[in-house]
């Protein structure tokens, strides 16, 4: 695999910790990593993005690209449109995943939001660009209620572009999860038709980075370069 696209099924659920994660186990097992964010929005020119706080995150052999920031934290077309700034498209963002991907053993590709956010006035969504790619698409999921719902109808627009879902992850597991999220480990697998392959512990991306490293393979299952055991996980917490 050298180009994964890592989406949410919405915003703030911890895209960018997942990416972080799946960046600094790919790392520990000598592979070079890319994390690209096509469309950054809502931050001031100066200030960190989410592909730099991934790279920081992931440490040496990872490197973040950006390649378009837009002010107002919206939707990337919707802040591009309103700031007269040229938006980003899909077609922009399988282009420089391919030339990244030329230099790199692994591209993560982290989007905006969820899977159809528009992109550009054209209606261009990360679905588009993860097909344009033939890329796997990596599902980030929050812990609790309503979750299925949301991974269910990711998982169906997926399909319905024959995209391949690689697995969901769990973004942020809390440290005291109610009924509704045990339950959901065991129902997530069903609802996105694809496995559970990792669960982030909640604040994870307030480590240490040399502590991020080291936990990160703790946190995620083989197909993704860690040793958690889903199966063993799902008993112990359900």
């Amino acid at each position: 695999m050298t180009v994964m696209v890592v989406s949410g099924t919405g915003t703030e659920i911890g895209k960018t910790i997942v990416t972080a994660a799946v960046a600094a186990a790919a790392a520990a097992q000598g592979r070079t990593v890319a994390v690209l964010k096509p469309a950054q929005t809502g931050l001031a020119p100066d200030e960190p993005g989410d592909a730099a706080e991934a790279a920081r995150l992931a440490g040496d052999g990872v490197t973040g690209v950006e390649l378009a920031r837009f002010p107002e934290p919206l939707a990337p077309e919707t802040s591009a449109r309103r700031a007269g700034m040229t938006p980003v498209g899909p077609e922009e963002v399988a282009e420089a995943a391919r030339k990244l991907a030329a230099e790199y053993d692994l591209v993560l590709v982290e989007g905006a939001g969820g899977l159809l956010v528009r992109f550009d006035d054209k209606g261009g969504t990360l679905a588009d660009a993860a097909r344009l790619l033939d890329a796997p698409v990596l599902v980030v999921a929050p812990a609790g209620l309503g979750t299925l719902n949301m991974t269910a109808l990711t998982a169906e627009a997926l399909r319905a572009r024959q995209l391949e879902c690689a697995g969901v992850v769990v973004g942020s597991w809390p440290a005291e999860p109610d009924l509704a999220a045990r339950c959901n480990l065991a129902d997530l697998p069903a609802s996105a038709d694809a496995p559970l392959l990792g669960v982030i512990p909640e604040g994870a991306g307030a480590l240490a980075p040399a502590d991020f490293r080291a936990s990160a393979v703790t946190w995620l299952a083989p197909a993704l370069g860690g040793g958690w055991d889903a199966e063993r996980f799902v008993r112990d917490e359900g």
